[in-house]
């Protein structure tokens, strides 16, 4: 990872966009970072820690400012609303710099067909836990980008937490996995946090058990790098209340349902690429 990281756009840093600019703040290796979003009370959200936060209801000349004085640009805009972006920016990108899509759905060929066949382009679906700097982010390059440019991004967002290259055609599958994913881990405290409710714990000690739980287990599974199967075996007692538990949710199919629940999503991923 360099030093220091060159300067860097974000063109609608929304939640996840948003998240990025927090993470590479925090790192302290992005000294010149400029995001914009449409209105000013987003754009305060994000402003110092040294981001440079513009709103475009106070400016409206400030994505083509923005791209034109960074070497590396995200677009974290809408998927719908990314054509007219990259429409606007184009004419101020500079040779060599690279633009980066967070927009889900947008391939790589509609980026280039519009920023031209010598700009390179990146795919990158991070996910939220970038924030906390824990995200994982897949990335694809375009039929430009270098593997110079591949080192940068990867850079960029290893600030943020775990990289992993993949070519185009698995990012929507990606999404489904580690982009969703922290949508599923929620569910499943939110849910096992209402168990504890039903059992009789107060609202508070039913939150502490359930999310403490869930935080511990990443915990301990970070820390020791076990497969998680062994984890669960250690926890699992032969004919104890854990593996009867464990019964339960294995006769329930929990495999099939999360088989058909990333299967949905990978469905809806295709759904905004045709733009449905």
């Amino acid at each position: 990872m360099p030093q220091t990281l060159p300067p860097i756009a974000i063109l609608g840093a929304g939640s996840m966009g948003g998240a990025i600019a927090h993470g590479l703040a925090r790192s302290g290796l992005a000294p010149q970072l400029t995001v914009t979003n449409r209105t000013q009370a987003k754009a305060s959200e994000l402003a110092g820690e040294g981001v440079t936060s513009i709103a475009l209801e106070a400016d409206a000349g400030a994505n083509l400012r923005a791209a034109a004085d960074s070497d590396v640009v995200l677009i974290g805009v809408k998927p719908v609303m990314v054509p007219d972006l990259l429409r606007e920016i184009a004419p101020a990108l500079r040779p060599g710099t690279i633009v980066v899509s967070l927009a889900a759905g947008v391939t790589l060929a509609t980026f280039e067909s519009i920023v031209g066949d010598e700009v390179p382009v990146i795919r990158a679906m991070p996910n939220t836990p970038a924030v906390v700097g824990k995200a994982v982010t897949g990335l694809a390059r375009g039929s430009a980008a270098s593997d110079g440019d591949l080192a940068l991004v990867r850079a960029l967002f290893e600030t943020c937490g775990a990289v992993i290259e993949v070519p185009e055609g698995q990012i929507d599958a990606l999404s489904t996995i580690s982009g969703s994913g922290p949508a599923y881990v929620f569910l499943l405290i939110e849910e096992l946090t209402e168990a504890a409710r039903g059992k009789g714990f107060s609202d508070a000690d039913a939150r502490l058990m359930a999310e403490q739980t869930f935080i511990g287990a990443a915990a301990l599974l970070d820390a020791t790098r076990e497969d998680p199967a062994e984890l669960r075996r250690q926890v699992t007692s032969p004919k104890g209340t854990t593996e009867r538990a464990v019964a339960v949710l294995e006769g329930a199919n929990l495999a099939g349902i999360f088989a058909e629940a990333t299967d949905a999503a990978l469905a809806r991923a295709r759904e905004l690429a045709a733009g449905a």
